[in-house]
């Protein structure tokens, strides 16, 4: 069992353990050693920095950089960086690792560190137990000729900017598109203006003014109402939000309509098809819209659900040859074009599709109908889902009354002590009826409270 790491790195709130300057010196230290026991002795190892917008950024990125140097490990600083960003310029500067001061689309309370390897990918559970191997040991500094150097990386964001424009065809213009770009206050709020504006499109920018404690705070791909009415009020063509670290894209159209990541996923994935560029199976997760799953097997595509989180997305389209996967919160992948998600990425892809096809948002979006998806988390005393033959039995029933109009998801919450109920049909009055009955029977055999 992993101490610190979770799936997504290590997160939590700022001065609470383990997200202390005293720990985050320790992680770099730690992931120090381990870079270096994996090197030839003739090459120093090189880890490059990156951050998004909150205050503690600051002290965490100086308390990873004491460990790493402690270590014998050169450091790279990229300043605020997008974590894709981070991802992409680890591969490209040949470094040996990177690491993300992030905690992503929480609040500037939160804070976190996420590692990539030398090629841009999220580091493995073996590598992760090894670093927290060397986090119980005590720091001992190389000798002074041996400690790590460290340097700001100045031309680290017209890198990247070079990259998310060459995900698309060379000569590819947003020329006469007018769009709405939220960049929640986070990573993003420097890059991704100027990725859209070199494309040609006329941009209006909202959550470009980070403070340090205003990073996800009422906006961004989280909280995209009010993306949704500066569309309305600018005549914009559509809107575009991304999250805190710049990982994740919701988009709206452009009478308000929210378009979440299981529709920016049918249309990527549509855009492939047509391309006839599309390999393997289509990921989802267990609470992809069925709606979608319906549109894409329409289609010809054949589309597979991982568990929740993009590292088993990721794992599921590794193992089936697959490049286009993506969850509802809009974390979105395409491996045909980087490694991690990146939601500015996602966002141009889906806008290659909108003038490769002559079509607006709107009428993408209307060739998938979503089900109506209800779901009702009820508080347990012990994290897990139980073993009950009265809860299975109920969970029968429901999917009888449902038929293939519906289906029905039990899981347990990764991070509180809850059961989340979901239940998906046609008919939203069903659908409510059927979650609230079968929520009923889990709150009396396990239940520990009222539903919330």
């Amino acid at each position: 069992m992993k101490k610190f790491f979770g799936t997504d790195g290590i997160r939590g709130e700022v001065g609470k353990y383990p997200i202390t300057p005293n720990t985050a010196m320790h992680l770099g230290y730690a992931a120090g050693r381990v870079l270096r026991n994996e090197m030839d002795d003739s090459k120093r190892a090189l880890v490059l920095i990156g951050k998004d917008t909150r205050i503690s950024g600051y002290m965490f990125e100086s308390a990873l950089e004491a460990g790493f140097s402690a270590a014998g490990v050169d450091i790279g600083l990229l300043g605020p960086m997008p974590t894709p960003a981070v991802a992409y310029l680890t591969r490209t500067l040949r470094a040996d690792a990177g690491v993300v001061i992030s905690a992503s689309h929480n609040p500037f309370q939160d804070n976190g560190f996420k590692f990539f390897s030398a090629n841009g990918a999220k580091l493995s559970d073996k590598w992760e137990l090894e670093v927290e191997r060397f986090m119980d040991e005590s720091m001992e500094t190389v000798p002074s000729l041996q400690l790590g150097k460290a340097r700001r990386i100045d031309d680290a964001p017209g890198r990247y900017i070079e990259f998310c424009k060459s995900s698309l065809p060379l000569g590819f213009s947003l020329h006469g598109i007018k769009l709405v770009l939220d960049c929640a206050n986070g990573a993003s709020y420097a890059t991704a203006p100027a990725i859209f504006e070199e494309l040609g499109a006329e941009v209006v920018t909202i959550g470009d003014q980070p403070d340090g404690v205003n990073i996800n705070r009422e906006v961004g791909s989280t909280y995209p109402e009010l993306l949704a009415e500066q569309v309305k009020s600018e005549q914009a063509d559509f809107g575009i939000a991304l999250d805190g670290d710049g990982d994740r894209c919701i988009m709206t159209t452009k009478d308000g309509k929210i378009v979440d990541g299981d529709l920016l996923l049918y249309i990527i994935a549509r855009s492939r098809q047509n391309q006839q560029s599309l390999s393997g199976p289509v990921v989802g997760t267990l609470m992809s819209n069925l709606g979608v799953e319906h549109a894409l097997k329409k289609m010809g595509v054949n589309f597979m659900r991982s568990d929740v989180g993009d590292r088993y997305v990721l794992e599921m389209l590794q193992q089936n040859g697959g490049t286009i996967g993506g969850e509802s919160s809009g974390h979105i992948l395409c491996l045909d074009r980087t490694t991690t998600g990146d939601g500015v990425v996602s966002a141009l892809q889906v806008l290659f599709e909108i003038v490769e096809s002559g079509k607006t948002l709107e009428e993408l979006v209307s060739e998938v109908t979503l089900y109506p998806q209800v779901m009702v988390n009820v508080k347990v005393a012990q994290r897990g889902l139980p073993n009950s033959e009265v809860i299975d039995k109920a969970i029968k029933e429901s999917e009888s009354i449902l038929g293939d109009r519906g289906r029905v998801l039990l899981r347990a919450s990764g991070t509180e002590p809850l059961i989340r109920v979901m239940v998906e049909g046609e008919s939203m009055d069903e659908v409510e009826v059927v979650v609230e009955e079968l929520a009923a029977v889990v709150r009396k055999e396990v239940g520990k409270t009222e539903a919330i």
